[in-house]
């Protein structure tokens, strides 16, 4: 999102997350812009009953809690990497700074932030789905649009089932049911395990 030649040169460090490691909890204050140099980050809450729910899945290229710079309350969600992670990591005054000076890095910061708005917004609605293969069929749609090839069967899904499960608010066994159900009905298509959409 934003090159990281000048996120260094505004002050930026690179830090390495274990698999497993939290990079913010909910509750703590915004002290940092990060974005992902490689690696794989999910943003989560948990229910009263210890239940994952995944907000979202961030990997290579994107930023994540960006937006919590801009107003001075606590991350609602905690981000955890999925995979060992490499982050480049500015802190907010810094941050603010860059963006102040610089229009095009701050209008690739708000059209960025759009974009997740409109994520947000669509899983929202997503969550009054009953049917579980259109809650699931929404997440394929959405993360195949960005996708040059639309043609059927060309995107491998990026998630497991656990994830897909966690993002819309189902069980992992419905999760795998309704996929069953979308290959028998031609909406997708498994090969070596793997989800082509």
């Amino acid at each position: 999102m934003i090159v990281e030649d000048v996120l260094i040169s505004f002050g930026a460090e690179i830090k390495e997350y274990k698999a497993g490691e939290i990079i913010f909890r909910e509750g703590e204050s915004s002290m940092f812009y990060y974005q992902i140099k490689e690696g794989q980050i999910k943003l989560n809450n948990y229910t009263e009953d210890g239940k994952e729910f995944i907000q979202n899945i961030f990997s290579g290229g994107q930023s994540f809690g960006e937006s919590l710079l801009f107003v001075d309350r606590p991350y609602p969600m905690n981000a955890v990497a999925i995979k060992d992670s490499h982050i480049v990591r500015l802190p907010k005054s810094n941050f603010l700074n860059l963006i102040k000076d610089n229009q095009e890095v701050s209008l690739n910061v708000y059209q960025y932030m759009a974009e997740r708005m409109y994520y947000n917004y669509m899983m929202l609605y997503n969550l009054s789905f009953q049917n579980p293969m259109l809650k699931l069929k929404q997440l394929m749609d959405y993360l195949k649009s960005y996708n040059e090839d639309k043609s059927l069967y060309s995107f491998q899904i990026p998630l497991t089932r656990q994830q897909l499960a966690s993002l819309t608010g189902l069980r992992v066994e419905t999760v795998i049911r309704a996929i069953k159900s979308m290959e028998k009905n031609k909406i997708l298509k498994i090969e070596k395990r793997k989800i082509m959409y």
